[in-house]
């Protein structure tokens, strides 16, 4: 019973984390300040190809994993959960945030999603499911 408890209470934390990690990539996107070198990339292939931020960004794991197969690295459930949580998270996130307007908004977007982003990736690194597809 205690082991089911520990992979309950470890799927979950991280599912929340990838989901919180979605949410943070959309602020920091809607914020229009700025975004990591991962993001930047994906926006760029968003922008050139027309395909939604989150597609991309699953089309863009799912290639990274297939490099791992030379690699003999064998992902766990986190790195491939990943892969299609994050993409669907921060499209839905996408689709219901406001437009950040003013720059006030702009930069509390930025911010909260930072912060955000911290609390994420402490929940998905400390579930010890897998390393992002990105860090292999």
């Amino acid at each position: 019973m205690i082991v089911i408890e520990r992979a309950t209470r470890r799927l979950t934390q991280l599912f929340t984390g990838l989901a919180l990690y979605g949410a943070s990539m959309a602020l920091m996107i809607e914020s229009r300040l700025g975004l990591d070198p991962w993001d930047v990339f994906h926006q760029g292939l968003s922008e050139v190809t027309g395909l939604r931020f989150g597609l991309i960004v699953i089309l863009v794991g799912a290639a990274v994993l297939l490099l791992w197969i030379p690699l003999r690295q064998r992902p766990g459930i986190g790195t491939v959960a990943n892969v299609v949580v994050v993409g669907l998270a921060v499209d839905a996130v996408l689709m219901l945030l406001p437009t950040a307007g003013p720059m006030a908004l702009r930069i509390t977007y930025l911010v909260a999603g930072v912060v955000l982003n911290g609390v994420a990736t402490g929940l998905y690194i400390g579930a010890r499911l897998g390393p992002a597809h990105g860090t292999g």
